[in-house]
C-alpha cells in the first residue's frame, strides 16, 4: 500500500510541478520573444545599424536559448501528462523512461543556460565597449558620435535574463523531480 501511495503522491508532483514549470516557462519565453521582437522592430537599431553588429553574438545565442526554452515548455506538457498516467489504472511509463524523460530535460535546460550565459557575456562585452566610448558625463559629442546605451540594447539583456531564468526553473524542477523518483 505504501508503494501506491508513494506513486500517487509522485504522480501529483509531476502534475503539480508540471503545470508550474509549464506556465513559469512560458511566461519567460513570451517576454523573452517580445523583447526579441521589439529590439529587431526598434527604430533605433535599424537607424545606426553599425551600432548593432556588436550585439548580433550576444541576441543570436540569446534566439537559440529561446528556441531550447519553448522546447523545454513542450517537455513541460509533456510532464503533466507523465503525472496523469502514473496515476492512471492503465499502461504507466517505467522508471527508466520516466528517468530519460527527465535526463533529455536536464540536458536542454543545460544547454539553454550555457547558451545563455554566452550570450549574456556577448552582450555585456559589448555593452561595456560601448560603455567605455562614451564621454565622462555626457552621452556622446558630434566628432566622436552617440555612443549612448540605449533602452533598446538593455532590453537585449533583460531579455537573455529571462530566457536563462526560464531554463532555471526548469532545471531546479526536473533535478528535484528526478531525485523523488531515484529514491528506493
Amino acid at each position: 500500500m505504501a508503494d501506491r501511495l508513494d506513486l500517487q503522491r509522485i504522480s501529483a508532483a509531476f502534475r503539480g510541478l508540471g503545470w508550474i514549470t509549464f506556465w513559469a516557462q512560458l511566461a519567460m519565453a513570451v517576454v523573452c520573444l517580445g523583447v526579441l521582437t521589439f529590439n529587431s522592430l526598434g527604430a533605433e537599431l535599424i537607424r545606426n545599424r553599425e551600432r548593432a553588429i556588436g550585439l548580433g553574438p550576444g541576441l543570436s545565442m540569446t534566439t537559440l536559448a529561446l528556441l531550447l526554452l519553448a522546447w523545454s515548455v513542450w517537455q513541460d506538457w509533456g510532464l503533466i501528462g507523465l503525472g496523469r498516467s502514473l496515476s492512471a489504472g492503465g499502461a504507466r511509463p517505467s522508471r527508466g523512461e520516466t528517468t530519460a524523460r527527465l535526463k533529455r530535460h536536464i540536458l536542454a535546460s543545460l544547454a539553454g543556460v550555457t547558451l545563455g550565459v554566452v550570450g549574456y557575456q556577448a552582450l555585456a562585452g559589448s555593452l561595456t565597449f560601448q560603455a567605455s566610448l562614451q564621454q565622462p558625463g555626457f552621452a556622446g559629442t558630434a566628432g566622436l558620435g552617440n555612443n549612448a546605451i540605449t533602452s533598446l540594447e538593455m532590453f537585449s539583456v533583460l531579455a537573455n535574463t529571462q530566457v536563462i531564468t526560464g531554463h532555471l526553473i526548469g532545471l531546479w524542477v526536473i533535478l528535484w523531480l528526478l531525485q523523488r523518483i531515484q529514491r528506493p
